[in-house]
């Protein structure tokens, strides 16, 4: 460890990796209202947030749970989830008469067509206005899971063990992977018509 009398020791959050608080200044100097986007191996968070002296106030939120409420059967990590859970909290955040807002993505890295951007495509589609590139976003055949259908339906006419093995959670919850567009469709409409 420095010994040297102009040394600081970063703050905790900072030596833990969980907060860049450069980037964070940033972001809460513009004193506008951040979409904060948070994906993990397993699920998808949306916030609504405002900066305060005191602390941050979450003005509206969404995770990935929540899908089930909509018919979604899928898995709550991959690219349709992210898109859907970002098209429901854009949504809820109109209700709260949110309208425009700027994205906060943390420490994840800005990779394009990854879950963060679709999770913003979400947002933006539900009509919150966002300041971004379109390039930025998947393909729409990524974010409706036509991939995953498409990679499904080769495994299981090539190889039925690795197919059982890869799809293990769909099996197991009688969803056949390769409607997972069809899915996709029935549960935006169903988000559309229970939160207008």
């Amino acid at each position: 460890m420095a010994r040297n009398a102009r040394y600081r020791i970063p703050f905790r959050r900072r030596r833990e990796g969980k907060t860049n608080y450069h980037l964070r200044r940033k972001l809460v100097r513009g004193n506008s209202i951040r979409a904060v986007v948070r994906v993990t191996n397993s699920h998808c968070l949306v916030q609504f947030v405002k900066a305060q002296i005191n602390g941050d106030i979450t003005l509206s939120a969404s995770h990935s749970r929540e899908l089930k409420n909509y018919n979604w059967k899928g898995a709550t990590s991959n690219l349709p989830s992210a898109y859907l859970v970002g098209f429901l909290s854009g949504l809820k955040a109109k209700k709260t008469g949110i309208s425009k807002v700027i994205l906060d993505i943390g420490l994840n890295p800005p990779v394009y067509g990854s879950r963060v951007f679709a999770a913003l495509k979400g947002i933006v589609d539900a009509g919150v206005e966002v300041p971004h590139s379109d390039k930025v976003f998947p393909a729409d055949d990524r974010l409706n899971g036509r991939h995953i259908a498409d990679f499904a339906k080769l495994l299981r006419e090539t190889n039925k063990d690795l197919f059982d093995r890869q799809f293990s959670n769909y099996i197991k919850q009688k969803i056949d992977p390769i409607k997972i567009p069809q899915t996709f469709n029935g549960t935006k409409k169903e988000i559309q018509t229970k939160n207008h």
